[in-house]
């Protein structure tokens, strides 16, 4: 729960930096997507918050 809500409010601080900038490239388009997908309640949701989960054990599991 704790990664969760974390992801969600990374992702709405470079959304707002995005949007201020006033640069929306595609990648950040792509943040963009990525936190509607984390705040909504939909079907796809849990499915895109498991591939941040597996993405998040991925990276940390890497050993420099």
């Amino acid at each position: 729960m704790a990664i969760s809500i974390s992801v969600v409010v990374l992702l709405m601080i470079l959304t707002v930096v995005f949007l201020r900038n006033g640069a929306l490239k595609f990648s950040h388009a792509a943040v963009c997507v990525l936190l509607g997908f984390s705040m909504a309640g939909t079907s796809l949701a849990p499915t895109v918050h498991n591939g941040l989960t597996a993405t998040a054990d991925i990276v940390s599991s890497v050993k420099p």
